[in-house]
């Protein structure tokens, strides 16, 4: 589960964040893959679960950003770097997976 310091950040830093983990239910992977694509919000996760409904299922998405290994207290700062540096990627729904030796970037093209 993405944390909650992480969620802080980055709504301290001027995003309007939803985090999942506050919500009463748990309305299942493809639900919030739905409501991120109808609100327009980047969905930022640890679980790949997101990029295969995307890819392999084709649901639609306003971009994904996938954290690999990173710790609580870096998911935060690490996910306003990847906004920063690929907002037009993002902006154009891709998938971004970050681990702590390398970004991969996957687009609608790729």
């Amino acid at each position: 589960m993405y944390g909650v310091k992480a969620v802080s950040l980055l709504s301290d830093a001027g995003h309007d964040v939803m985090w999942a983990g506050s919500w009463e239910k748990d309305p299942g992977d493809t639900e919030i893959l739905n409501i991120a694509f109808w609100e327009n919000r980047i969905l930022i996760t640890l679980d790949k679960d997101f990029g295969e409904l995307a890819i392999l299922h084709g649901l639609p998405h306003a971009g994904i950003i996938r954290l690999v290994g990173f710790s609580s207290s870096e998911q935060g700062i690490v996910s306003l770097q990847i906004i920063e540096k690929y907002s037009k990627e993002l902006s154009e729904s891709a998938i971004i997976t970050v681990d702590q030796n390398r970004t991969r970037i996957r687009t609608a093209l790729n």
